[in-house]
């Protein structure tokens, strides 16, 4: 998928082919590296929260699985900063050669600046980087959602990706909450966003047994291939508006200025009031 804004474009890898829409994984560093630097780990013991039940949104018309994009504002100055951890069911091969889906400079980032945050994830990302999957959801600083196992299209056509069929949608985000239980990641929330962001009211009505509420957002940041961290941090911050929801990414090829935006918007975006927070609480305003 391509979302153009302000000239800037969102674009996604998949396979062997340069295909846009919302590719993004947590990765950072040389490869060559450990595969969870001291930057992926809390630097004191995890206290997690007790058990609780997050939020969700009552289902729509006919059992239609509910869409949140962002929330009231009149909530107070909150924004939510989500990152999308997104690698596909194919691209194993590229993992072997060396090519970075996470971004574990900018996990290292956030929880330096006490920065909540939601990460979507896919299945096939937490299977290739399971200890990092770990240590992001025994952080409280931030929750798990899920973004699909395969990172497959729910709708077609969705900017080159495969196409799942309505009467898989289900069994993947199913199969993506079941790989999360098999990591050990904790901290899971009954979140979905959608590959691409591209769903229909098919999608809407297949997905409904999985019973996750649907998260979209109301601000592209544009980091997807972006090359310079200001143009992506101006484009936040022009647009960001209390209870805004912002999607962005954190993989090392397909994002490698995420996290030196960050340093920008976080800072900035403080100065002017805001306080970040995870969709759940979002979703609780």
């Amino acid at each position: 998928m391509i979302i153009r804004v302000r000239n800037t474009a969102v674009l996604v890898l998949l396979g062997t082919g340069l295909l846009g829409a919302c590719l993004l994984s947590c990765g950072a560093g040389d490869p060559t590296a450990p595969s969870v630097p001291a930057s992926v780990r809390p630097s004191t013991p995890a206290r997690l929260s007790p058990p609780r039940t997050p939020p969700t949104m009552a289902p729509g018309p006919g059992g239609r699985t509910p869409v949140f994009e962002r929330g009231p504002g009149t909530a107070g100055r909150t924004v939510a900063l989500t990152f999308d951890a997104d690698m596909t069911a194919d691209q194993g091969p590229r993992a072997a050669r060396g090519e970075r889906f996470d971004n574990p400079a900018l996990i290292g980032t956030l929880r330096r600046l006490k920065v909540d945050a939601t990460v979507f994830m896919t299945g096939r990302w937490a299977e290739e980087y399971p200890e990092q999957a770990r240590a992001i959801g025994m952080d409280p600083r931030f929750e798990v959602a899920n973004h699909s196992y395969s990172h497959h299209a729910f709708k077609e056509p969705c900017y080159g990706l495969p196409v799942l069929a309505e009467q898989d949608m289900t069994a993947d985000v199913r199969r993506a909450f079941d790989t999360f239980r098999t990591v050990g990641v904790r901290n899971v929330v009954p979140y979905f966003r959608f590959p691409g962001g591209c769903y229909d009211e098919a999608a809407l009505r297949a997905l409904a047994p999985a019973r996750v509420t649907a998260v979209q957002w109301d601000v592209v940041s544009g980091d997807a291939f972006a090359t310079d961290p200001d143009a992506v941090a101006e484009q936040v911050l022009a647009d960001v508006r209390p209870g805004s929801l912002v999607v962005m990414h954190c993989t090392r090829s397909a994002a490698p200025v995420t996290e030196a935006a960050i340093r920008r918007i976080v800072p900035e975006l403080r100065a002017r009031g805001y306080r970040f927070v995870k969709v759940s609480e979002l979703m609780k305003g």
